[in-house]
């Protein structure tokens, strides 16, 4: 093999590429990275058998080829290199890179131990397109409830799945739950993505990307922008009917500032460590006032008054006020809407909007 790249394209191929190498997959081949021409490019790919990632950069190739190269060692050079053409040649299992007054020699292994790429049959996949913004925001907002226990494996990703018309993105702990839903759709889609595939779309994800393609077969999902296509296998098993755990409707609603809503939350949670986390919500609707209160036994105690607009009856309910946070800062509008029946039921946050594209669900601490 023989062509020549900028530093540039390589740097950011191989960046993708040694994220998703892994040596802690128990085979050593999955700590390479995949050097493979592909008629005037060079295909810079990577995986740990859960997620795999290519990256088609252009290149003048001289002399077709492939070959493995130890991700840490080659991202790290390459991208101490000035930003200048760089050369790759390989001889007997070694890679020769140069770059001005710059050289070295790695080490590599030939790729007929490297696991076979993932490929999706297009003509029977499922596809939609979305663009990068929504994909980010969708996507943003579901992970953080997804759990990391994996004795439940369906519980440690995103559900996709079709309903109504539209396709939806769920997560759930058990402890809270999240739904978006993004495109229209008259396919049938039910499939749950690994959190971590998920994440390692995210920050593949470059400002000038705009729009995604987003395939789906029995058991793989591949996420396609600009030159990277992102593979991941999906979860065995079935989500859970997460439907019916959110409330028809809640006997007390009421309406605040998110930015406020937030400022008090934190404030609160400074004096809620001792009982891990949990802060209590009074709703006065004679008042239209919300008191948000913690104790720390030792320490002392808070509480923070803001004014609301509400319907429906007063009441309180106790929470944990690190899942409150983590909801409001995957929400962007002014305001945000709070619903609650009680000090058991669960609990709905979601936007102050006539479209409710997304809830957040939380169940109270029980107190």
């Amino acid at each position: 093999m023989e062509l020549t790249v900028t530093q540039e394209n390589f740097t950011k191929a191989l960046s993708n590429a040694s994220r998703v190498a892994s040596s802690k997959a128990g085979l050593p081949i999955l700590s390479n990275i995949l050097l493979r021409t592909d008629g005037s490019r060079l295909l810079v790919a990577a995986t740990n058998l859960e997620v795999a990632t290519m990256n088609a950069i252009g290149a003048k190739v001289s002399k077709p080829g492939s070959i493995t190269i130890p991700a840490r060692l080659i991202s790290e050079f390459v991208q101490n290199l000035p930003k200048e053409q760089i050369t790759l040649t390989v001889k007997n299992s070694k890679l020769h890179l140069s770059s001005g007054a710059y050289s070295s020699t790695i080490n590599g292994l030939a790729d007929d131990e490297f696991p076979e790429l993932p490929t999706i049959d297009t003509k029977r996949a499922v596809s939609y397109s979305i663009t990068t913004d929504d994909l980010k925001q969708a996507v943003s907002q579901t992970i953080i409830a997804s759990s990391s226990d994996t004795t439940r494996p369906v519980l440690t990703g995103v559900f996709w799945h079709s309903h109504n018309g539209h396709v939806y993105l769920a997560a759930t702990d058990g402890y809270r739950l999240t739904e978006r839903k993004i495109v229209k759709t008259s396919s049938e889609l039910a499939a749950i993505i690994p959190t971590s595939s998920l994440q390692e779309v995210l920050r593949s994800l470059r400002d000038d990307i705009h729009e995604i393609e987003i395939l789906f077969d029995e058991t793989q999902a591949t996420f396609r922008f600009a030159e990277i296509e992102i593979t991941s296998r999906l979860i065995d098993g079935s989500f859970p009917d997460y439907r019916q755990l959110i409330p028809a409707k809640s006997e007390t609603v009421f309406t605040l500032n998110r930015e406020e809503f937030v400022r008090t939350i934190k404030i609160a949670s400074l004096f809620a460590r001792e009982s891990g986390g949990g802060i209590t919500l009074a709703l006065d609707t004679d008042k239209k006032t919300l008191t948000i209160h913690s104790v720390a036994s030792e320490v002392g105690e808070n509480s923070s008054e803001i004014n609301v607009t509400t319907t429906g009856a007063g009441g309180n309910v106790s929470l944990n006020s690190r899942y409150l946070l983590d909801a409001l800062s995957v929400m962007n509008s002014e305001n945000v809407s709070f619903e609650f029946s009680g000090k058991l039921a669960p609990c709905i946050l979601h936007n102050d909007a006539k479209e409710l594209d997304y809830k957040h669900i939380i169940m109270p601490l029980k107190s």
